[in-house]
């Protein structure tokens, strides 16, 4: 699908760079690239979005064991009730809200996240979703997705 082509004068490449003499289409052209980039990354939950009522990703690890996936995702200050963990065939998703404290006087300046979060990872292999566990430690989710059998490891002696 072809995106339209929108020019907005004074954008970056013209203001830092007007001795270039580059004309109108290549910078609106990498203007669009850069808007389609952050629209591509927003999407994904590579990038927190800036817009009110949007999502953003919670910081997390996933590491393998011989028997499970293991992914630990930061939430400090987030509730229990707060969270929602679900596991459909070979995806996890992690979502929930992250509400801000109320406060008295005048807020200045704040650069906490608050808000709905979102974490999407695909996991490699096939789980067991019934077995799946979660806790929450120190601002730490910790989810544990047990591998199913056929997916684990197997040692083979070998014989002369």
């Amino acid at each position: 699908m072809n995106m339209p082509v929108r020019h907005r004068p004074g954008s970056l490449l013209e203001s830092t760079a007007p001795s270039l003499s580059w004309g109108g289409p290549i910078t609106s052209e990498i203007d669009e690239l850069f808007q389609r980039m952050e629209h591509l990354l927003e999407s994904a939950g590579a990038a927190p979005s800036l817009g009110a009522g949007t999502h953003w990703a919670p910081l997390a690890d996933m590491h393998e064991t011989d028997d499970a996936y293991i992914i630990e995702a930061e939430l400090p200050g987030v509730k229990r009730e707060d969270i929602d963990v679900e596991v459909s065939g070979q995806g996890l998703h992690i979502s929930g809200e992250y509400r801000q404290s109320e406060r008295e006087g005048v807020l200045r300046r704040t650069t906490r996240r608050t808000g709905s979060f979102e974490y999407r990872a695909l996991l490699p292999a096939d789980v067991k979703a019934e077995e799946v566990t979660a806790s929450l430690a120190d601002g730490v989710l910790t989810v544990t997705v047990p591998k199913t059998q056929a997916t684990m490891p197997r040692h083979i002696d070998i014989t002369t």
